[in-house]
Order: structure tokens, then sequence, then C-alpha cells
């Protein structure tokens, strides 16, 4: 434990040092796994005993420091939230990934004793795998540190996203991370000199052919012109005042006056942060032409013929009867509502349209497992938590201009779900708007992340992003992922620019995350075949 140790803390600060937003160093990503392995090879190979037990408390202590120094942003956005929500939220991006993780590895090991090295090793990348899609699945969901996301920054290195999405770098980097390792065991297991020169074969054409095929693809990628001219709006308004201390007809004087002073006739959207139109009451869906924020954007939108304002806002529905689980009963007992965080198109003709986000925070936004733990529901509510409070929507929508435009909607959290969007995409969508207010985590390396995810989606969808965050960080990723223009963090800006549409689907846009859903029918079957055999 005392040498194993080490090596598994090792591990997780290279990986640390590798994950965005640190430019120059994912190469690390290729080796920062190797320690991990070697620790869990010296417990395996060692005569003590629980090795399955030590193998778990050396692989989570690894993965919570790798994870911890990545995401430490995540406790700046608890102040929005009761103290005692807090606490368990917290160990939801902190503590419960490098759980899973730690499982996985435990199960490499459980596979060990009943197969050999080889076959071992396999299953851990199915074991991980599945990991990584339960934890973009389920209610506790949080699939920040998946671990092709990892290569967001050095986005030249992963142009065939558009074939696998994400998942496909989380394999990448498992193989030549277990090439590396079985390379290493080799020198000092003292095997063939024929194996170690395959080893090295394998491991070299391994990492060169796909970066050389990226890169490649990366170069001779070409846009098809079909021009379209979009603003997006960063009015920097501090996410704590939003809510009532700045009115919020001013907030959208704010970003009219932004819109207005980059504008053109010919601009087609205008887009505006998430909750850019705040309201203590929310916003009636169903009288939304008679909202006085409703109208004061109709007003800016006259001048502006074929414009469209696609912005976030809170809004609400009434119903007579209890139709969704995330209902709550209205303060006079006489019905029922939801509470939505909503995106909103807004043009000039007669037609708003609508999009509820869809992907919520775990406890900030909606209460894991809803249906068990219902009970529970009053108590954060009298605690100060926001847990349950938002409806959501069961599919993506496609917000369609009058001249017939398609723009995919995706609100803050959301942007890190690949198949989310391209599902989306996959609908009509001829470009990707996300609009955020990444203003909770304040300056750190958080919304620098969330930047860089978002060149992933432009690469798996070959679709421009259009990013408008509240205080930051606002831009235009182009087709390639490359980030064409961005705004600074806390500065009151607007943003201009031509991007292409494009109506063309990727085969990942088809066909979504098909490596992770086979990845985990592997794990299932992995774990059947431990549970017989234990049996047996």
């Amino acid at each position: 434990m005392k040498r194993n140790l080490p090596l598994a803390l090792f591990s997780g600060l290279m990986m640390w040092v590798a994950w965005p937003p640190t430019h120059y160093t994912t190469f690390l990503l290729f080796i920062g796994l190797v320690p991990m392995l070697l620790a869990m090879e010296n417990i395996i190979q060692s005569d003590v005993k629980g090795k399955g037990r030590k193998i778990f408390n050396t692989t989570f202590l690894g993965f919570f420091v790798w994870n911890t120094l990545c995401i430490y942003w995540v406790y700046n956005s608890l102040k929005i939230i009761g103290p005692i929500t807090a606490i368990p939220i917290t160990l939801i991006p902190y503590a419960l990934g490098p759980l899973l993780m730690a499982a996985a590895c435990w199960l490499y090991y459980r596979l060990r004793l009943r197969t050999n090295r080889t076959i071992s090793l396999m299953g851990l990348v199915c074991f991980w795998i599945g990991y990584e899609y339960l934890h973009q699945s389920w209610d506790l969901n949080f699939p920040w540190m998946t671990l092709g996301n990892g290569l967001a920054v050095s986005h030249q290195w992963a142009q065939w996203y558009e074939y696998t999405g994400v998942y496909g770098g989380t394999i990448w980097i498992w193989l030549i991370n277990i090439l590396l390792f079985l390379l290493y065991t080799g020198l000092r297991e003292a095997q063939p000199k024929k194996l170690r020169i395959r080893l090295v074969v394998t491991a070299v054409v391994s990492l060169v052919l796909p970066m050389g095929f990226s890169l490649y693809s990366y170069y001779s990628y070409e846009e098809q012109p079909n021009p379209s001219n979009i603003v997006v709006a960063q009015p920097n308004i501090d996410p704590y005042l939003k809510g009532g201390e700045i009115p919020t007809y001013q907030q959208i004087n704010i970003l009219t006056h932004l819109c207005d002073s980059i504008g053109q006739p010919n601009t087609e959207y205008f887009i505006w942060p998430e909750t850019a139109i705040p309201s203590a009451t929310g916003i009636d869906e169903d009288h939304i032409y008679t909202n006085n924020y409703y109208l004061q954007v109709r007003s800016f939108l006259n001048k502006y013929k074929n414009g469209n304002v696609l912005t976030g806002g809170e809004t609400y529905k009434l119903y007579a009867k209890r139709v969704t689980n995330t209902a709550s009963p209205t303060a006079d007992g006489a019905g029922f509502y939801d509470r939505f965080s909503a995106a909103i198109n807004i043009e000039n003709s007669s037609r708003v349209q609508f999009y509820h986000k869809s992907r919520l925070v775990p406890g900030a936004e909606s209460l894991p497992f809803g249906n068990a733990l219902s009970f529970l529901k009053p108590a954060f509510e009298h605690l100060g938590g926001a847990t349950g409070a938002y409806g959501l929507q069961t599919e993506p929508s496609v917000f369609y201009s009058q001249s017939g435009i398609g723009a995919t909607p995706v609100i803050c959290y959301e942007s890190i779900w690949g198949e989310w969007v391209a599902r989306s995409v996959r609908h009509g969508a001829q470009f990707i708007a996300v609009i955020t207010n990444d203003g909770w985590w304040e300056n750190t390396s958080g919304k620098d992340q969330h930047l860089d995810y978002a060149k992933l989606r432009a690469i798996e969808n070959r679709r421009w992003v259009c990013r408008s965050a509240n205080t930051g960080i606002s831009a235009f990723i182009n087709q390639r992922g490359d980030i064409v223009q961005q705004s600074k963090w806390w500065v009151r800006t607007a943003l201009k620019q031509d991007i292409n549409l494009n109506t063309d689907v990727t085969f990942y846009t088809r066909h979504g995350d098909y490596l992770p859903k086979i990845g985990s029918i592997m794990a299932v079957l992995g774990i059947l075949f431990l549970l017989l055999k234990r049996k047996s």
C-alpha cells in the first residue's frame, strides 16, 4: 500500500494536469493511467489479503484527486441553494464519480481472477465505458469527467468524433495507456523480445493512425458556404442580482442595446443567455402574448425583418390536474403548475416557440429518483433548496425561423450531452445555440472547460456553435471546433458572426452513442459472468 498509493496519486495528478483547460499537456492523458494500472498490478501480484478492497481504496483516492482538482469550482455554485442541500450535492461530482471509477477497477480485478490479463483489460475498458454511460443516464448524472472530454483542448486530434462521439476518445486513451502498461510489465517480467516489439509497434500505430487521420480531416475539411448573420449578447449581469435587484425590463434594455450596437438588417438570430428574462413569478407560457417582457422584445425586433430572439427565460404552465411528476400544487390548491428553465424563440410573427431544459442539475434543479424520494421534496423546499423545482421535456427541440433556419437550443448543462445535442440536430437543426449562465462558478476553470466541451459538439455534428453566456465566455465555434471569436470574462459585450449553416448529417449524429451502449452490454455480460462463476 505504501508503494501503490503514491502511484495512484501520481496518476490522478497527471490526469489533472492533462485536463482542460490546460494547454500543451493533453499528451499526458495517454500515460496518466499507467501508474494506476501498475498500482493495481502490484496489489494483484502481492501476497496481501483483501486485494479487492485495496484496489478499490487505492484507485478511489487517485481518481478522487483527479476529479476534485478538475472540478473544484463546483463548490462556488452552491451559494444559490440552502446549506442543508449543499452538503449531499457536493458529494455527487467530488466522490460519486471516483466511486464508480474505482468500482470499474474492482470489477477488473474480479475478472482478472477468472480470466487472463488480456481479457480482463478488455473488460476494464467495458466496465469503464459502462460507468461513463450510467453517469450520463441516471438521475445522479454528471458526465463532466467523461474521459473523451479530455481531448477538448486539442480538438485537432479528435476530428473523428464525428464518427464515434467522445466515447471514441475514452477507448483511445485507455488503449494507449494499456499498451504502455503492457510494454512496461513486459520489460519487468522479461517477456520475449518479439512480444515487446509487437507491443511497441501496436502502441505506435494505435497512437499515430487516429491522430494522423484526425489531423488530415482537420486541415482538409471545408465548410459549404451557406451564410447566416448571428449576434450573441453577453449582458454581464451578476447572477446573484438577476432575481430582483435589477428589474427585468432594465435587463432586457441592456440586451437590446448590445444587439442594436452591432445588429444588421439581415441579422437572423439574436441569442441571449440562460435566464436572460428572469421573473420573480415566471412567465405564463399560455399567456405569453400579453406579457410585458415579450412585448418589449417584439418592439426591439420591429427593425429586423427576419430577426429572431432566442433567449433563456423562467416560465411556468398551469394545469387543472397533476399531469406531470414534477408538477406542484398552486398556493390556493386549485390546480398544479410546472416551472421551467426555458429557451424561448420570439420572431416577427405571432408564433412563439418554447423548449424546456431537459438535462437538469441533480439536486439544484431536479430531485434525483423523484418517484422514490418525492416525500423529501417539501423538506428541501422548506430548507431553502431548489430541489425538484423544474419540469422538463423528454425530447429535444428545434426552433425554426420564418426563413426556415433550424436552431437547436441547448441550455447550459445540456451542452455536455453529445447524444442529446445530436438528436436535436438529427431533427433538422442547422446550427447549435448554447445559452448559459456560468457566473455561478465565478472566475474559475469551470467556465473554460464548459466552453472547451462545446467544441466537441461542433465536431460531432459539423455544426457551428453560437454560445451566449451571461458573464462569459461567449463565443462562435466553427464546424472544425475552432473558436473563431470569443469574449472576455465579466465584460458586457456582443459578438457578431456570419456562420455557415449545414444540413449534412454525420455518422455520429445519425447513430448517437452506439459505442457506450455496446460497451455497457459487454459490461453487464461481464458482471453476469462473474456472478455465475461465483455461484458455481
